[in-house]
């Protein structure tokens, strides 16, 4: 198919089709970025909340800048993929730090940005400053895949750099934003994964896949991901009105947030063998109040399976043998930054 003609349809079908979405009525590149950022691995009716609040609780990166990085995480909570948020609040300061709290207006620039790859760079550059940036995401390699045939796989390190050309030979120079966001949503919404629209697609009859029934083969992705499982045992430590938490550390996927005393085991543990592992003084007439139903919490590589013990402590100095951990009111605990996991049994047991 004639790039023009490509480009014309995917912009004439995003005209009559597009979601009235807050961030496609701004040129406002803090707050596309906000989109962006929010909405990596991400649905767009999970997304739009926390962009609201984002927005709400800091309408300019500068306020973004100037929040803690516990405020950022606590809003951010529910949404996964933490690093996005840390990213997300050190590039505001970048921005207001090196570049005055203007956005660059150049992909190049953007790149430099912290969290900033090659598909939001494009994304800000097109949709912010109209420049000719083709994005690449998982909407776009399977548009792109279907209609030219391309059977690249897209987890190899070809692959992506075979699309971006593609699509880099797609886009207009008088209209890139129209042409990324109608791209992105003819993706989502017609040229669906499992269940493309194609008897009422305007490019079926120039497509690939819908000429050869391989519509459910493209795009072409080989690699899996393997999935662990892991076992966590959550000791709720109490005493009176306090419970106690720790932080967790650097290079931890949920590092900045807040959960409780772990002991992980291989698999689904006896309660004994749990109160063995805990430390000295703090084992010492240790008596589990109570315990928890199992909770699934599914990541990318990782399938975990969590129980909470409540452990009323006898004496509160014998956590003090605990490295980091800190006394909360319900209150406070309602306050901090926590992964979802640990939400999800607080608002069931404890709020």
């Amino acid at each position: 198919m004639e790039a023009k003609l490509f480009a014309n349809q995917i912009i004439k079908w995003y005209e009559y089709h597009k979601r009235d979405l807050p961030w496609r009525h701004t040129k406002d590149p803090y707050k596309i970025w906000l989109s962006e950022i929010i909405l990596q691995q991400t649905r767009v009716v999970q997304g739009l909340p926390y962009y609201e609040k984002f927005v709400t609780s800091y309408p300019t990166v500068f306020d973004l800048a100037a929040a803690s990085e516990t405020e950022v995480l606590r809003l951010w909570q529910g949404l996964g993929y933490y690093s996005r948020a840390r990213n997300l609040h050190a590039c505001a300061r970048m921005v207001v730090d090196d570049y005055g709290g203007k956005f660059p207006a150049t992909y190049e620039e953007l790149l430099k940005l912290r969290g900033i790859g090659a598909y939001t760079a494009a994304a800000i550059a097109s949709l912010a400053f109209d420049q000719p940036n083709a994005v690449v995401d998982g909407n776009v390699y399977r548009v792109l895949s279907r209609v030219f045939g391309i059977k690249d796989d897209i987890a190899s390190s070809k692959g992506p750099k075979v699309f971006q050309k593609k699509a880099n030979e797609l886009i207009p120079a008088d209209r890139p934003a129209d042409f990324n966001q109608g791209i992105m949503e003819f993706g989502a919404m017609q040229c669906s994964p499992a269940t493309p629209a194609c008897g009422l697609c305007p490019l079926s009859l120039e497509c690939y896949a819908y000429n050869h029934n391989e519509q459910l083969t493209l795009p072409v992705k080989t690699k899996k991901v393997k999935v662990r499982e892991r076992h966590f045992n959550y000791m709720v430590f109490r005493h009176g009105a306090h419970y106690y938490m720790k932080e967790r550390g650097p290079k931890d996927v949920w590092q900045g947030l807040f959960d409780f005393y772990l002991i992980e085991t291989a698999k689904e543990a006896a309660t004994e063998s749990l109160l063995e592992q805990l430390p000295g003084s703090v084992k010492t007439g240790a008596v589990i109040e109570d315990d928890s139903q199992l909770y699934k919490h599914i990541l990318t590589h990782q399938r975990i399976f969590a129980k909470f013990y409540l452990i009323e402590l006898k004496n509160k100095s014998s956590v003090a043998e605990i490295d980091g951990l800190r006394a909360c009111t319900v209150e406070e605990l309602k306050e901090l930054p926590k992964p979802i996991l640990i939400q999800k049994y607080l608002e069931r047991e404890i709020f």
